[in-house]
């Protein structure tokens, strides 16, 4: 039950981040989906970082433990293909939409009720799926320093330092 308290308390906290950082808004969407502002960008790969930090710490110190998924190119490319044609067409991510509603823009219920039509269809077709798409490049349980053959921090901090240029890029931009 207390997993459950703290998924609740992070899910609140990250939600009034979205808030405050406008990303909820639609403009802020079209606008990053045209490569005109950056805003979502920044935010999500700020959560990333931040994430990659803290999930790795936690590791270490014995707090937590990684559950690596299978890498599937093939259902990752589809189900990436579906969350952008989605994103594009209602204007609004899954995360986003649920906020959106939240601040009372009605119009992303259409995105709420896309994701549930999307999953109950999904549903439907999991027993297909699992013997076609899901078996194109299935590479098992990977991650990059596994496949580099180097330290988790090494890779985090070049994930840093790369995060940290993007952003001086996007500064210099004004994006």
């Amino acid at each position: 039950m207390i997993k459950l308290l703290y998924g609740l308390i992070t899910g609140i906290v990250f939600g009034f981040l979205l808030q405050k950082a406008r990303v909820l808004r639609y403009d802020k969407q079209i606008g990053a989906l045209r490569l005109q502002d950056m805003t979502i960008i920044k935010f999500m790969l700020s959560s990333v970082l931040v994430g990659l930090v803290g999930i790795y710490a936690l590791q270490d110190a014995g707090l937590a433990k990684i559950s690596v998924k299978s890498t599937q190119l093939g259902a990752n490319i589809l189900g990436g293909l579906i969350f952008g044609l989605g994103w594009g067409l209602i204007g609004y991510c899954p995360g986003t939409a649920v906020g959106a509603v939240a601040e009372g823009r009605w119009d992303a219920l259409w995105g709420i009720a896309g994701m549930l039509v999307g999953a109950a269809l999904f549903a439907e077709i999991y027993p297909f799926l699992k013997t076609t798409v899901y078996t194109w490049g299935n590479y098992g349980k990977l991650t990059l320093p596994q496949l580099l053959g180097l330290n988790h921090w090494l890779i985090i901090i070049l994930f840093i330092a790369g995060g940290l240029a993007l952003f001086r890029f996007f500064a210099k931009k004004g994006i």
